[in-house]
């Protein structure tokens, strides 16, 4: 019974990766090649950042009465309809385009209800993954989540482009139609409830407000899931100084070549797909707060080396360069720290308060995101870039020292402590004889295997 569960559970997380993967990257071709067409067809920029703000309202007003809806009732259910959603707005838009001439009107509802329709399927799907792989695979369910994110972010950019340049726009609707159709048959295999806990099953009588509630004592009790999710909250602030601060250093600041910018943000997809290829075939994180604690560290370290040469001036090729591994390490260290992050929430969160956590996490994410936009758009304007980055740096520093204290850490691992405490003497006696028994077993080994002899 064991092999079968172990076979049933492999099969989930390959399904899981492939579905993900085509999700992901339908998404972000989508995303990609409608602006594109909405800039060639007005050739106005606020149309362009219109289309935006209808994906982002209303993902950031749905995601937590979505997490609601997702512990409440059927998981796969919601999956299942959210990519119905998603096949359906595409499909309408296809046939409003072949009946009459595509305007902006159409995009922008198909927008609203494309963004309303992944949003739930994206919370359902994500507070699932404890449900459909066992326990050890957690850490490579959540790296390959990563993984497809990565190959999304590379790909679909590109693969949006080619499109947008080869193909009519009709057809361009057909294949993400295609694309999802795919992902919605391999997503309707998929047990939901293989390792589901059937006790922690909500009552359903609740009301939306009473849910909302009951969702904010449940975070009081877990010390490690409110700091996280305050943690998550000043990250996605503070990254916003990263992802607005790039693009205007590099263009406006140090007048780098636009080919070499988009090699330079290219260089974060590959540091994140590469890390979290690691993160896969890596044994199970033992520590997953403490590693998520270095990865941020090693983040704000990263912020705030953004500013070296805008205060230490270095030849062109070198800033390049500077910034190519810059961005490549930023990258692998988001996927350092989002993946243990994710393993805590799905092993520490019980079942039936998932989808609310992930449904606040993105509510954050979404809100935040223009708000953090506005501030350093505006903040970049009046203040030096370097000023900005060395500011948030060390803020991100103190954030994370603030919320995860190495006696936070410790009250959630004992042993890290008894390890620390330990008395140096008796560690280095310990490593002294467990140095002299590896030696007296690899000469045994050499003594009794005659193929370590010469030919006589």
């Amino acid at each position: 019974m064991d092999i079968i569960i172990q076979k049933k559970a492999t099969i989930h997380l390959y399904t899981f990766l492939v579905s993900k993967m085509i999700s992901s990257l339908g998404a972000n071709v989508y995303t990609f090649g409608i602006s594109m067409y909405i800039l060639a067809m007005t050739g106005s920029a606020f149309s362009f950042a219109a289309n935006l703000i209808f994906s982002i309202i209303p993902r950031t007003i749905i995601s937590p009465i979505a997490g609601i809806l997702v512990d409440r009732y059927s998981r796969k259910s919601i999956v299942l309809l959210g990519q119905l959603g998603v096949i359906l707005s595409i499909t309408s838009l296809l046939i409003f385009s072949m009946l009459a001439e595509l305007s902006l009107l159409a995009i922008y509802v198909t927008t609203i209800i494309y963004s309303i329709s992944s949003t739930f399927s994206m919370i359902a799907f994500t507070a699932s993954i404890g449900n459909l792989v066992d326990p050890s695979r957690i850490q490579k369910a959540m790296s390959f989540n990563q993984l497809s994110l990565s190959i999304a972010g590379i790909g679909g950019p590109l693969i949006g482009g080619m499109l947008f340049g080869f193909v009519s726009v009709e057809t361009f609707f057909m294949i993400n139609i295609v694309a999802y159709v795919m992902a919605f048959l391999l997503e309707s295999t998929l047990d939901f409830k293989f390792f589901s806990n059937s006790e922690s099953i909500p009552n359903s009588k609740e009301s939306v407000f009473q849910s909302m509630k009951a969702s904010v004592a449940y975070v009081k009790t877990k010390p490690v899931i409110s700091k996280l999710l305050m943690l998550i909250f000043w990250l996605n602030l503070f990254f916003a100084s990263v992802t607005v601060g790039a693009s205007f250093i590099f263009v406006e600041v140090l007048e780098i070549e636009y080919k070499l910018v988009g090699m330079i943000e290219a260089a974060g997809a590959v540091g994140m797909l590469l890390m979290a290829l690691y993160l896969a075939r890596r044994s199970k994180l033992k520590y997953p707060l403490l590693f998520s604690k270095r990865a941020l560290l090693a983040l704000s370290l990263l912020v705030g080396a953004y500013a070296i040469p805008l205060i230490m001036p270095l030849p062109a090729g070198s800033v390049f360069f500077y910034y190519l591994l810059n961005m490549f390490l930023f990258g692998s260290s988001l996927v350092l720290t989002n993946t243990p992050i994710g393993i805590i929430i799905q092993t520490e969160v019980e079942e039936s308060y998932r989808g609310r956590i992930y449904g606040i996490i993105e509510m954050c994410a979404m809100a935040l995101t223009p708000l953090g936009t506005l501030i350093f758009g505006l903040l970049y304007d009046v203040i030096p870039a370097q000023y900005i980055l060395i500011i948030c740096s060390i803020a991100l520093a103190l954030t994370i020292f603030f919320l995860m204290p190495s006696t936070f850490i410790h009250s959630i691992y004992p042993e890290l402590k008894r390890n620390t405490s330990s008395n140096p003497h008796e560690v280095l006696e310990k490593k002294k004889q467990f140095n002299e028994c590896n030696e007296k077993v690899d000469e045994i080994k050499r003594t009794t295997n005659p193929t370590t002899h010469p030919f006589r």
